[in-house]
């Protein structure tokens, strides 16, 4: 059987050379038309291939699929299968569509019924989220804040480089590409002041990360091996976790982050998976001191992901103000869902796994404006004349991401979000 990573594989399906979603890639997302409620699709160039039509039509008869699991408002009961039936589901897909096989190809009813321009679709949140963790996994990035705000000479706490530090976050509030962001609202205290003012934020911030999805339901008080973790990961996706970094300061202490970070975060609409990110493993940083052996891994369990951040101002064109890649990143997904587990904590299908801010080793690369801007000391100089410490109301805030090794190059759409004025 061939692989539907192939890098020799070609589709019947017109796409375009930088497309972010070849044969090689077929995500999966949710989706709807004028003429069609949400379901679940696949990316494939400039068009999404109806899923609730292939399985009514008997594409994928053999693959005994339940019914209705592609004509659902989310992909939670399609990805709760596992990741060996989601990756049949993709081989067969990508079967379909290869140049030399006709079975689709060559049904011009059906060809013109399931595959519909992208540009006629609205795409929607791909999970109904149950849950929502955010962690802290980028070393450069918790460097430069430990510097920043605490001691250059020890800017790391003392726990980093020994376990996945994280936080839960707020699930309901996490939207898809292209939904505006408000500015939001909070206590605010600079050092001089005496007591804390309510306001609007003043350092309203973007920070660049990689999420990762499970499909899988855990037993309360069972843990997930390191070696098992990624059995439990359907895929990634592109995230936005909008940061307002004055209310940050204030109300960290001692619980960390809350208001200044529940207003909203963005994600991007396709789920990329595991499967297809198989050919991009990298090998990530070495781990000194030796993590405990719950944390040990073996071979490669970093992906080389290559990510770019651009701010559109209002009537502007879109400027990059970073480039860097997750492959720099200290923890591994893996080595995130088993020390997340194991004290028991039990995972649901749809939960969301964001990275943390993946900044890189030079000041082109960092993954923020806190960063970027040295938390407002160097502006950023934008094309119309004007500059930046932190965002803008107007400001739009691209995020996008692509893997290539030279042979093959799949991506992930964009994660965009305007940031609108508080109300």
């Amino acid at each position: 059987m061939i692989s539907a990573n192939d890098p020799k594989l070609k589709s019947w399906v017109a796409v375009p050379g930088e497309s972010d979603f070849p044969i090689q890639n077929l995500p999966f997302g949710i989706f709807k038309t004028k003429y069609l409620t949400a379901v679940a699709g696949v990316a494939i160039g400039d068009f999404v291939l109806d899923l609730v039509y292939l399985h009514e039509h008997g594409f994928l008869d053999d693959l005994n699929l339940p019914i209705g699991v592609f004509n659902q408002k989310y992909l939670n009961d399609f990805f709760s299968l596992g990741r060996k039936k989601v990756g049949e589901v993709r081989g067969r897909i990508s079967e379909l569509l290869r140049h030399d096989h006709s079975f689709l190809r060559d049904n011009k009813q059906a060809r013109e019924m399931s595959l519909i321009p992208m540009t006629e679709t609205q795409l929607l949140l791909p999970v109904s989220i149950p849950n929502y963790t955010d962690f802290y996994s980028s070393e450069e990035h918790a460097t430069n804040v430990g510097s920043m705000f605490r001691d250059p000479k020890n800017a790391l706490l003392p726990n980093w480089k020994h376990l996945p530090v994280g936080y839960h976050g707020r699930a309901s509030s996490i939207v898809i590409s292209g939904t505006p962001i408000r500015r939001p609202k909070g206590q605010i205290k600079s050092p001089d002041d005496e007591l804390p003012s309510f306001c609007p934020t003043r350092k309203l911030d973007f920070e660049l990360e990689m999420a990762f999805i499970t499909c899988s339901n855990t037993a309360l008080g069972k843990g997930i091996p390191v070696k098992e973790a990624e059995d439990h990961i359907i895929g990634f996706v592109l995230f936005n976790d909008w940061s307002a970094r004055d209310i940050q300061q204030w109300e960290y202490v001692p619980l960390g982050p809350f208001l200044s970070k529940n207003f909203g975060s963005t994600i991007s609409a396709w789920v990329v998976t595991l499967d297809a990110m198989e050919s991009f493993r990298s090998e990530g940083p070495e781990q000194i001191p030796h993590v405990l052996p719950y944390l040990a891994v073996e071979g490669n369990k970093n992906f080389d992901v290559q990510l770019e951040v651009l701010i559109q101002a209002d009537k502007s064109e879109p400027t990059t103000v970073c480039r860097t890649n997750f492959k720099y990143m200290y923890w591994s997904p893996a080595q995130q869902l088993a020390h997340h587990t194991v004290n028991g904590c039990n995972i649901q299908v749809g939960d969301l796994y964001a990275s943390g801010t993946i900044s890189g080793p030079s000041p082109g690369s960092y993954g923020s404006m806190l960063e970027l801007t040295w938390n407002g000391q160097r502006p950023l100089h934008m094309p119309d004349g004007t500059e930046r410490k932190f965002l803008e109301d107007g400001d739009t805030v691209i995020m996008r991401g692509h893997a290539a090794n030279g042979k093959v190059r799949i991506g992930f759409g964009e994660c965009r979000g305007k940031l609108l004025p508080a109300s």
